[in-house]
């Protein structure tokens, strides 16, 4: 009896695991959101506008025969429109889809430069070791395209010659003039007198204006409304 009651109890489980996939069915997609092959969210008999491999438009037909078109093919069915009418579906390798796509992805954030602000902190009494340390340091941020917020502190009766301040960061910045400058004047906050040093462009260190010379033997500018024999007067030498 207890038998028979455990029998029917997991029958009943199982009938309602049933009904409940069919009711909220598990769509296994992929991390970019499209639906691939048996994961596409559509009866067999709906419509779809089907693409080839190479984005050539097939016609529209059943989604269950766009599915064998892709496995005759040894390729994969991938839906890239659902909301479109009807669903745009493509045949494609998905495989080598992905693995070409993430690879532009890595590409592309490796090309992207992420500027950032470093800071460089100085003292009025630092000495010329700590002085060049720092200022070598900062030439390395500006290489690599980052900008730089130079930071003097005074200390106590330091604020009355902030002199000493100015002339350290107009050093700092003569000991970057080839790879940065900076963009406005030092700042006075509190006791912090701080400027920012931004890398110069490739491009600007490249290019160097070149004045233009005029010829030295200019032909005489002739007006159209001068004659034919005042040009040859103004154009031959004096006797």
């Amino acid at each position: 009896m207890n038998d028979l009651c455990a029998e029917f109890f997991f029958a009943h489980i199982f009938c309602l695991l049933i009904n409940f996939s069919e009711v909220f069915p598990i769509k296994q997609n992929n991390s970019k959101g499209n639906q691939i092959n048996e994961k596409i969210d559509l009866a067999r008999s709906a419509k779809v506008r089907l693409l080839g491999p190479d984005n050539e438009p097939l016609g529209i037909t059943t989604y269950g025969n766009a599915l064998n078109s892709a496995y005759e093919r040894d390729l994969d069915l991938v839906l890239i429109a659902p909301t479109a009418e009807p669903p745009v579906c493509r045949i494609m390798d998905y495989g080598k889809y992905k693995f070409e796509r993430d690879k532009r992805e890595k590409e592309a954030k490796k090309k992207q430069q992420v500027i950032e602000t470093k800071e460089v902190q100085l003292s009025c009494r630092i000495d010329t070791n700590d002085f060049n340390t720092k200022l070598n340091r900062a030439r390395g941020f500006l290489e690599k395209g980052n900008k730089v917020r130079v930071v003097v502190r005074f200390k106590g009766r330091q604020m009355a010659h902030q002199e000493i301040g100015m002339d350290l960061l107009a050093k700092f910045q003569e000991g970057c003039a080839d790879v940065g400058s900076a963009d406005k004047k030092p700042n006075l906050e509190g006791r912090f007198l701080s400027v920012i040093i931004l890398p110069l462009k490739q491009s600007s260190q490249s290019k160097k204006s070149k004045p233009k010379t005029e010829p030295k033997d200019s032909a005489p500018q002739i007006s159209p409304e001068t004659s034919a024999e005042e040009a040859k007067q103004e154009a031959s030498p004096e006797e």
